[in-house]
C-alpha cells in the first residue's frame, strides 16, 4: 500500500481522502476484548524496512481483516487507518501489509488489530520502527544471529525465556538480521533436559515441537512456538527484522531432490517438506517480495551507509559433494549469482552487508561430503558457487574470500552467533 506524501511524509499524520481508507470502529483495549472478537496470538512485527518502505505483520485466531493505525508523531488520534488483507486458515490466520512512500529517517508507531465483518476491531497491540535515514552522517547499528530454539533448547520460563533476544533488544539496534535457522523443524523439544551438573533445564513444550515437522501445521507450529516467548515478541515489536532461511527450517543439511534416510520421518521427500517449510517461513515473517516474486534472496537498502544482501544458499544448490569433487557444484544458482554480482556492483552504499546463511571459511561436513563453502583442501579458493566459494561473484578484481576490497565501499559477511555492528 502506497501512502500519500501529504499524509505520511509530514510531521503529523492525518487521515486524508487520498488514501481512500474506510472508517473503522475504535479499537478496544486488550484487557476488555470480548472472547468472540479477534485476538492477537503472536504479537506484531515489522520487517525489511528501508528508507521509504516497510512490511507489517501479525496473526489472529479467526477469519478477520488486518487493520493498521499508523502515525509519525506518536499520537494515534492523528493516525492513518489502513485495511490489509483478510487473514484466513489458508495462511494460518497470519497477515502482512506492505507500506510504501514513507518518510526517510522517520520513527513510525503502529497499532495492529483485526476487524470482523461489521468492522469492529478486537484486541490491538502496538509496535514501532524507524525508516533508514538519507543523511550519511547518521550512524547505523544492527544485530545478527541465527539458530533459534535449536538442539532441543526451547523456552525455559524458569530461566527467563529466550534471554538472548532481550540482550539484543537492549542494544537498541536499528534492525536485526536473522541469518537462518529461524526454527529447528528437525529438532524435537522435550519437556526437560538434564545438564552435566545434574540440574534440569525445563522446556515449554507444544504438540507441534514434540516431534519432527512434516505437516504444514507442524512447520507453522514451530514459528508459533517461538512467538510464545515474551522476549521475542518484545523485540519484534520494536526492532525490524531482515530474515533469511538455512537448513533447519526444513531438515539438517538438505538439498533439492534429496530423499531422507532419517527414520523419524514418514514423509522423506525433501522437496515436499521444503515446500511446506517455505510456505510457513513466508507466512510467519514480514518479508518483502521483490519484483512480486516469492523468493528469499533480496536486497534491503538501509540508506547511503548500508545495503543488506540476503542470500539463499539452500533452494538452488546441488547435492552436497565430496571435498575433492571436480567441476562446478551449485550453491547459489546462476540467477542468484547474476543478481548478486549486478546488485553489489551497482550499490553505492558505504557498507555492503552480505548476509550468508552458510559459513564461508569453516569446514562443515555432511558425513563424508561437504555441506558449506570451504572444502578443507590446501591452496587458493576453488570454483564454487559455481562450486562453493563465491569466486563467481566478481567486480573487477573483487572476489569474496580474497583480500582485495569490494568496489565503492566495504563489505561485511555475516553468519551466526549474537553480534552487534555499528557504523
Amino acid at each position: 500500500m502506497s501512502l500519500s506524501r501529504r499524509n505520511l511524509l509530514t510531521g503529523a499524520v492525518a487521515t486524508g481522502a487520498a488514501l481512500t481508507v474506510a472508517p473503522l470502529a475504535r479499537a478496544t483495549a486488550p484487557a476488555l476484548v470480548r472472547r468472540d472478537r479477534a485476538t492477537l496470538t503472536s504479537g506484531v512485527a515489522s520487517g525489511d524496512v528501508t528508507s521509504t518502505s516497510a512490511v507489517l505483520w501479525s496473526r489472529t485466531d479467526q477469519p478477520s481483516q488486518l487493520v493498521v493505525e499508523l502515525t509519525s508523531d506518536g499520537r494515534f488520534e492523528h493516525a492513518v487507518r489502513l485495511r490489509g488483507p483478510v487473514a484466513g486458515a489458508d495462511a494460518d490466520f497470519t497477515a502482512k501489509l506492505p507500506l510504501h512512500g514513507l518518510r526517510p529517517g522517520q520513527r513510525y508507531d503502529y497499532r495492529i488489530g483485526f476487524a470482523d465483518a461489521s468492522g469492529s476491531v478486537g484486541q490491538t497491540e502496538q509496535g514501532s520502527f524507524r525508516t533508514a535515514a538519507l543523511r550519511p552522517t547518521e550512524p547505523v547499528s544492527f544485530v545478527w544471529t541465527g539458530d533459534t530454539a535449536g538442539q532441543g533448547w526451547g523456552i525455559n520460563p524458569d530461566a527467563g525465556g529466550m534471554t538472548a533476544y532481550k540482550a539484543m533488544h537492549e542494544t537498541r539496534p536499528d534492525f536485526f538480521i536473522h541469518s537462518g535457522d529461524n526454527i529447528y523443524a528437525d529438532g524435537p523439544i522435550q519437556p526437560q533436559v538434564t545438564l552435566r551438573d545434574g540440574s534440569v533445564w525445563r522446556n515449554l513444550v507444544t504438540e507441534e515441537v514434540s516431534k519432527v515437522a512434516e505437516t504444514l501445521n507442524e512447520f507453522r507450529g514451530r514459528y508459533r512456538y517461538n512467538l510464545l516467548d515474551g522476549n521475542v515478541r518484545a523485540m519484534n515489536a520494536e526492532v525490524p527484522v531482515i530474515a533469511q532461511w538455512d537448513d533447519h527450517e526444513t531438515h539438517n543439511n538438505w538439498y533439492p531432490g534429496q530423499i531422507l534416510t532419517d527414520t523419524r520421518y514418514t514423509e522423506r521427500r525433501i522437496d515436499v517438506l521444503a515446500a511446506r517449510a517455505r510456505q510457513a517461513f513466508g507466512e510467519y515473517l514480514p518479508l518483502s517480495q521483490p519484483g512480486g516474486r516469492d523468493r528469499v534472496y533480496r536486497k534491503v537498502a538501509r540508506g547511503p551507509l548500508v545495503d543488506v544482501f540476503c542470500l539463499d544458499m539452500r533452494t538452488y544448490r546441488d547435492q552436497n559433494p565430496s571435498p575433492d569433487a571436480s567441476g562446478d557444484v551449485a550453491i547459489l544458482g546462476a540467477e542468484q549469482v547474476d543478481w548478486l554480482v549486478r546488485e553489489v556492483a551497482a550499490s553505492k552504499a558505504v557498507w555492503k552487508v552480505i548476509a550468508s546463511d552458510m559459513p564461508l571459511g569453516l569446514l562443515v561436513p555432511d558425513g563424508t561430503a561437504i555441506e558449506a563453502v570451504a572444502n578443507g583442501l590446501p591452496g587458493a579458493p576453488g570454483t564454487r558457487p559455481g562450486r562453493r566459494t563465491p569466486t563467481s561473484i566478481r567486480s573487477g578484481s573483487w572476489s569474496p574470500g580474497r583480500s582485495t576490497p569490494a568496489p565503492s565501499g566495504r563489505t561485511l559477511w555475516t553468519r551466526r552467533s549474537v553480534r552487534r555492528w555499528s557504523s
